[in-house]
């Protein structure tokens, strides 16, 4: 059985923590007797309750796609690799602020983040303690599901570190009377992530290699993401500025140690597998948060609500969304490569590649298309005149809600083609079931290449090999056609692999960072990248000076030192009781 399709269900019996505008203390509500707890049914329905958290759909709270869990729009739009989209500058003007590096304290989509981060904490606390008052010997999973609940409970204080570094940490026993007292500045950016990490180890020790139901959490689940957890701690931070001021190789080396324990999984023999249905639970993945359609749950199902707002729209196209989450024209530039299909740092000194050219008829092609690109580029982005997946009606069009503002590119990653009988094309538009891949396999390989070039030494050559790995993946798969000559491909794609001749430590890092934006481009992890290398400054000032003749919304958009993370939401200032501590680079409350 699928664990995604029993989700829904999870709060019938029992309700745990309906996240209202008081829900830190919420206490659980129904039929939570001793009598009870020890029935199978009930303990099962308290773990459902925070798998469902992943769903961020709570009773006052029904707009994922605003707070995704998929982090699109706080990962993405708010680095080098996405625009915003939609109607406008002024169309979910919070997003435009995280575009334009123009956040403050009252922006509503940090606050509603913040809030269904916290519910999701608070019910996994909620279930943990139900938990433990359960009798082993009647419930023999009783130690498996409480840690399963952990990894879920950690996620959640993850996302948080990344997003908000100064935050309120909820013990499991502390009473909810108590938790408005909470301190945001008790524990340092690196004592989280210490705690986490020792966490999902913890849990890893409780928790089977395999589980029979897919989406349960694992035991190799929780030693990638303790691997993860670790790579960010290494790099420590400057509690002030935030700048990376030590690189920790004891911990590289943990890393290292914790993914060579995670066995089991293998790349997709093709780069657009990951986007179909048959393989969203196959070999590359490692941890994924489980959706699916028309699974008899009310509605169309559990789908992807995060992705609700990105549809493309336009003349001539198969959906008719409100075009969200739009890639950007210096993500299209960083796939170009070299005669030796080898990445063109410096991208940024060349003109746009693939640009839209219109004849006096109104007609369009693509300009500046002689050179090289990786074939990754038409994996991951739909570019007018070019085939959009299977889809044999008509190429990629001018499907952008906006044009004169965002251009006209559009994504084609996590997008089922849209002749498939799982696409939906009327409301919710373009509704995905895919499963959102929180670690694939191909993250741990490039973690573990990161982690082996910090150390530096004779790792260099692993991590070179690891690197290779990856592009070989993207080199051996098949290539989008010409839409009218499916003899041809539809760009020069070439990609090549890293030689031992130069590899040195400096250019490694340079070649890992590059590789794991054009590996993982659009899935919600490019900003905190930038971040953990301490370059989130002077990358996205270089982007909005690349950008500034195509976008004109970035005319005065300047990064600061202290931005890398969101300022502590004013809300939840006031939720405090005025004892939360605003983070560096914001003005104090």
């Amino acid at each position: 059985m699928k664990l995604k399709n029993i989700l829904p269900i999870a709060l019938i019996g029992l309700s745990l923590s309906a996240c209202s505008d008081d829900f830190l203390e919420n206490k659980p509500q129904g039929p939570l007797s001793d009598a009870n707890m020890n029935d199978p049914e009930a303990v099962d329905l308290l773990v459902h309750g925070a798998y469902a958290t992943f769903g961020c759909r709570y009773a006052d709270s029904n707009d994922p796609h605003w707070f995704p869990v998929t982090n699109w729009s706080y990962g993405e739009v708010r680095a080098d690799n996405a625009y915003k989209g939609g109607g406008g500058e002024t169309d979910a003007w919070e997003i435009h602020d995280m575009e334009t590096a123009k956040i403050q304290p009252n922006n509503g989509f940090l606050d509603g983040k913040w809030f269904n981060v916290y519910c999701g904490i608070s019910r996994c606390n909620s279930a943990i303690r139900a938990l433990r008052k359960v009798d082993e010997s009647i419930i023999p999973q009783k130690n498996t599901r409480i840690a399963e609940i952990c990894v879920i409970r950690d996620h959640w204080y993850f996302e948080l570190v990344r997003l908000f570094n100064r935050i309120p940490y909820m013990d499991i026993d502390l009473p909810e009377i108590e938790y408005p007292y909470v301190r945001n500045d008790e524990f340092s950016r690196e004592q989280h992530l210490d705690r986490i990490a020792k966490d999902l180890l913890a849990a890893a020790e409780n928790l089977p290699d395999n589980q029979s139901e897919i989406g349960r959490i694992n035991r190799r689940i929780a030693l990638a993401y303790a691997a993860k957890v670790k790579l960010y701690q290494a790099y420590e931070q400057d509690p002030q500025t935030n700048a990376v001021i030590n690189i920790n190789k004891t911990l590289m080396g943990e890393v290292v140690e914790l993914i060579d324990k995670v066995q089991g999984y293998q790349l997709l023999d093709d780069f657009q597998k990951l986007d179909l249905l048959e393989y969203e639970n196959g070999p590359e993945s490692v941890f994924a948060i489980q959706f699916s359609k028309d699974d008899g749950s009310s509605g169309v199902g559990r789908i992807n609500w995060s992705m609700l707002l990105n549809s493309m729209t336009g003349p001539g196209c198969p959906w008719q969304g409100d075009g969200f989450f739009l890639p950007s024209q210096d993500l299209i530039n960083a796939y170009q490569t070299d005669a030796n299909g080898l990445p063109v740092f410096d991208y940024q000194q060349k003109p746009d590649y693939g640009t839209v050219v219109f004849d006096n008829n109104g007609g369009y092609t693509l300009g500046n298309v002689d050179g090289n690109v990786d074939p990754r580029l038409d994996f991951v982005i739909g570019r007018p005149t070019i085939r959009y997946k299977t889809y044999e009606e008509r190429p990629c069009g001018l499907w952008v809600r906006n044009s004169d503002t965002y251009g006209y590119n559009n994504t084609k990653r996590f997008w089922l083609s849209p002749e498939s009988k799982d696409a939906t094309q009327g409301w919710p538009w373009g509704a995905s079931a895919l499963n959102w891949q929180v670690i694939r396999y191909a993250d741990l390989l490039l973690y573990k290449a990161e982690a082996l070039i910090e150390i530096g030494g004779n790792g260099l050559e692993e991590a070179r090999t690891l690197i290779n790995q990856v592009r070989q993946r993207a080199q051996n798969s098949a290539y989008v056609k010409d839409f009218n000559d499916p003899t041809k491909d539809a760009a020069n794609y070439k990609i090549g692999l890293y030689p031992s001749a130069g590899w040195n430590q400096d250019y490694a890092r340079k070649a890992l960072r590059t590789e794991m934006r054009l590996e993982k481009a659009m899935e919600g992890e490019r900003f905190f990248d930038l971040v953990r290398w301490g370059i989130a400054k002077e990358t996205m000032n270089n982007y909005f000076a690349a950008e500034k003749d195509n976008r004109i919304y970035y005319q005065n958009a300047s990064f600061d030192t202290g931005e890398e993370y969101f300022p502590v939401p004013v809300a939840q200032y006031n939720f405090s009781g005025g004892i939360y501590i605003q983070n560096p680079g914001y003005p104090s409350f």
